[in-house]
């Protein structure tokens, strides 16, 4: 470490201390005869595992600050090897750095963090500009200067680098977990404009949410999550931006600029205003030509921003570890796109991802149905099929996995009958309609044997209600559905033959045969053991016990 007083290069006079890192330290300077502050940068030999990457990467610094020349930019002028370390002079930059801002601060307003963006992007836009263009590689608030008049100036160039038109992979990456983009991790291609653009979403998003996207739980949520008074204009743009596919995101800081410049017309009601305009605008055949195409470009541009915004809300909902974070995030993709399939059916299948459909997940379920009765309606209309499956999904959800016994037939039956009146224009889904008829006439059953009189049983109901059960499994043996359904449906065969058991014997159902069905049902079951886990090994050991309480009640039971 340097001493203060200690004279370099018989120029620069050391004065204090203004920095440190893990790799350097940073003083203040004066060069005394030309009454003059300069940074110096120290970098130490032994604070180095790897030397001469760091070497090469100072050296490249060098190179590279050596030919800027923009005021958001500092300038290297000398690089000095004293006692087995480097000593970069640059230019001494008097203000904090944005980190600092942040530890002291917490979050900015909204107003000021555009105003930072625009700087940002057209040093961003400078850099890119060069022949060859310069990739910045690791934007973030400590690296970036906030001087008293306001002005942002970008420091630290040392994982910069020159773009390589015919480069196949990037050198070696120094950059900042968090903040950097896909590409630089593992050498996956060469890095490009489009990098900085990840890493600047990275900073806004921290600018705007006061959260460190390098800290856990390492995910980037809707800034509007942390504060609901930030602009949607300004979370479509950091969730464009942070796409993890390079190619999903903005393709040039130009482009950026612009929608940061207009990022109140990327809000949702100007989208939806847009939309309306456009509608409007196609129906009239008698605008011009130029204008009708404007006008698509307009859209085309409002759709790319909601396309990009739905898959991030799914990536967001994929990656929670909770039910309530994820239906949270499904539920605002719908929102974004009510005509999609992915949200609803990827909804639909956490619903009984633990092998049970609770009350707080039929809650999420009304609250989609009462608050967003208006989605769903354009998806059926817009997506009939997939309209279906999520049906039929919700169905399964109560027939099999809902924690009511006593109400989940009839609940299942209404989703089971709008599942079919789509499934019955479409030759491919014939299994799924045949399902879906049988679960809704089987719905129905228990609901007229429920209400029927005395002991609760209508013969001729039961043997019907038996006879559908039988033809699902038949159904399923040709196309076996999901292990915890086809085992619930086992379940459902033992508890009614139990439950019915003298009305089937009294009906011609013979013992040899419920005894043949049961064999059958318990060879399957001891195949799906073997590869079997968690709770499916627990449903075959509860579906065992239902057969053999089943088989207890045909054995003492007369036949007809």
């Amino acid at each position: 470490m340097l001493k203060i007083g200690t004279v370099i290069d018989n120029k620069y006079k050391i004065l204090n201390v203004i920095g440190h890192g893990g790799m350097s330290t940073v003083y203040l300077a004066v060069n005394e005869r030309a009454n003059k502050l300069w940074a110096i940068k120290e970098v130490r030999r032994d604070a180095q595992t790897e030397f001469a990457v760091m070497r090469q990467s100072l050296i490249r610094e060098k190179k590279i600050l050596t030919r800027l020349s923009h005021k958001g930019l500092p300038s290297i002028i000398d690089v000095v090897d004293y006692e087995e370390n480097f000593l970069i002079v640059m230019d001494y930059i008097e203000g904090i750095t944005l980190k600092e801002v942040l530890d002291k601060q917490g979050a900015r307003p909204q107003a000021v963090v555009v105003e930072w963006a625009i700087q940002l992007c057209e040093i961003l836009r400078y850099l890119h500009g060069l022949n060859p263009p310069v990739i910045y590689r690791d934007m973030k608030p400590s690296n970036i200067m906030l001087c008293p008049d306001n002005r942002l100036v970008l420091i630290d160039f040392g994982t910069a680098r020159e773009y390589k038109e015919k480069s196949l992979a990037d050198t070696t990456y120094l950059g900042t977990q968090g903040y950097a983009a896909p590409e630089l991790m593992g050498g996956i291609g060469q890095t490009d404009a489009r990098t900085d653009i990840y890493s600047f979403g990275t900073t806004m998003y921290h600018l705007l949410t006061g959260h460190n996207p390098s800290m856990p739980p390492y995910e980037l949520y809707p800034i509007t999550k942390f504060n609901p008074n930030l602009s949607d204009g300004l979370e479509r743009i950091i969730i464009r931006c942070t796409q993890p596919n390079p190619q999903k995101r903005y393709q040039s800081v130009d482009e950026l600029l612009y929608a940061l410049e207009h990022y109140k017309e990327l809000e949702k009601k100007a989208v939806q205003r847009y939309k309306k305009k456009m509608q409007i605008f196609c129906a009239n055949i008698l605008m011009a030509a130029v204008s009708l195409a404007l006008s698509l470009a307009t859209g085309i541009t409002a759709n790319s921003e909601q396309q990009n915004e739905y898959e991030y809300l799914v990536s967001v909902a994929d990656k929670a570890t909770d039910f309530d974070t994820k239906a949270e995030y499904y539920m605002k993709a719908i929102d974004t796109d009510a005509e999609r399939e992915t949200a609803y059916c990827k909804l639909a299948d956490n619903f009984v991802s633990d092998g049970v459909f609770t009350d707080t997940e039929e809650a999420v379920l009304v609250n989609l149905i009462i608050k967003s009765g208006d989605s769903l309606d354009r998806f059926e209309e817009e997506n009939p099929v997939k309209y279906a499956d999520f049906c039929y999904s919700v169905g399964n959800a109560y027939w099999f996995y809902y924690e009511h016994e006593e109400s989940r037939w009839m609940n299942a039956a209404g989703w089971y009958e709008k599942a079919q009146e789509h499934y019955k224009y479409y030759e491919e889904k014939a299994v799924e309609l045949k399902r879906s008829r049988l679960y809704a006439q089987m719905g129905s059953f228990r609901k007229r044997i429920a209400l029927s009189a005395a002991a609760g049983q209508d013969k001729e109901e039961c043997l019907k209600y038996w006879n559908s059960l039988l033809e699902l499994k038949k159904i399923n043996d040709a196309e076996p559905d999901r292990d915890m359904i086809t085992l619930r449906l086992y379940g459902e065969i033992a508890r009614s033959a139990a439950e019915y058991a003298g009305i089937l014997l009294e009906g011609g159902v013979t013992r040899s045969e419920i005894n043949q069905l049961f064999d059958g049902i318990k060879g399957d079951m001891a195949d799906m053991e073997e590869k079997a886990a968690g709770v499916v090994l627990e449903e075959i050991e509860k579906v065992r016990g239902l057969l053999g309480m089943a088989m207890e009640m045909t054995a003492v039971l007369p036949e007809r």
